[in-house]
């Protein structure tokens, strides 16, 4: 089977030649509005930066992506469409887009442009797939992180689309595109604002010795002096549940499928994706040169994961903790 693409994320310019530098095959950006689910205050490339960007990219012969993967607001889609026109114009080898008027869009005005299917499009099944290949001329689907390796070597056997699914980074316990937890103590939606936990409804207070994370003025975590603290999300919080405090739906932990490369490369699987858009140049070049290591291995035979790419994930990982999350499940 041939090895799936390896696609890394570029929340800077710095982070892009660092992905490019170690080994990505591709690398998927956002521009700096709200088209971009990672629209935060200093990340993201202006359109100077995104054209050198593209340069850099094609002199290594690499592919650039552009992700417009939020949800066009009532009586602002021209802001979405303009948003792929220019993604076209910069000469963009596909966009990820989850909303299904602006694949529409994209798809009629833009034929050319190679359209990827969002993990916030929310598609879990083939028939949802084949929905936007046949409608809207999809390429690629990502998958949400929740299936297991079973279930996501059936969607591949059923389908013509390329499947690319996440491969290392935080993870997301909610159907991507169905989370509602944010919205109800924030009112600002994942799939508009692009963030769980936006910024100005975030607060840290010192209490007793300790440090409380509030989101929207729920608590979500209490820290103990010198304990590390996660930026808080409601599903990793740590609640009272039944007289004993601890992750009610998810703890702080880091997707990562070194043990399983083998068998998604068996599945058929086109792509290797890495989350971390607003994560360091250093966290990019770390984890791109591991996983490029790590999949021509894998494509090999006689593959097993070696010490030092365990240990160069386990220093970039959310709570210095690592999990195969839906992947495998053995309670099943």
């Amino acid at each position: 089977m041939p090895c799936p693409k390896l696609v890394c994320p570029a929340g800077s310019l710095p982070a892009l030649r660092a992905a490019v530098d170690a080994g990505a095959d591709a690398v998927y950006v956002g521009f700096r509005d709200a088209t971009n689910a990672r629209n935060f205050a200093g990340l993201n490339l202006a359109d100077a930066q995104l054209s050198e960007g593209l340069a850099y990219v094609r002199r290594h012969g690499r592919e650039l992506l552009v992700a417009i993967n939020t949800y066009a607001q009532a009586g602002q889609s021209r802001q979405w469409q303009r948003a792929v026109d220019a993604a076209a114009e910069l000469g963009a080898d596909a966009i990820i887009v989850a909303d299904l008027g602006l694949l529409d869009y994209a798809h009629r005005v833009h034929p050319q442009l190679r359209l990827h299917l969002s993990v916030q499009g929310s598609a879990t099944n083939p028939a949802a797939i084949r929905l936007a290949h046949e409608y809207f001329g999809i390429r690629r689907a990502v998958l949400p992180r929740v299936l297991t390796l079973a279930q996501v070597q059936q969607v591949i056997a059923q389908t013509e689309v390329e499947i690319e699914v996440f491969g290392f980074g935080s993870l997301c316990v909610m159907v991507e595109g169905r989370c509602i937890l944010s919205s109800y103590a924030t009112g600002a939606s994942p799939n508009t604002a692009g963030v769980c936990s936006p910024a100005n409804a975030v607060r840290w207070q010192e209490k007793g010795g300790c440090t409380e994370a509030r989101l929207a003025g729920v608590l979500i975590d209490r820290y103990g002096a010198g304990e590390a603290a996660g930026y808080p999300t409601l599903c990793k919080g740590r609640f009272d549940v039944a007289g004993d405090t601890y992750y009610a739906l998810e703890e702080p932990t880091s997707l990562n499928t070194l043990s399983i490369l083998p068998e998604l490369i068996r599945a058929g699987v086109a792509a290797i994706k890495v989350e971390g858009r607003q994560r360091s140049p250093a966290y990019v070049a770390a984890v791109t040169a591991t996983l490029r290591a790590a999949l021509d291995a894998a494509a090999r035979p006689g593959f097993s994961v070696r010490r030092s790419w365990d240990a160069a994930l386990a220093s970039v990982s959310e709570g210095h903790q690592q999990t195969l999350g839906a992947y495998s499940r053995p309670w099943r």
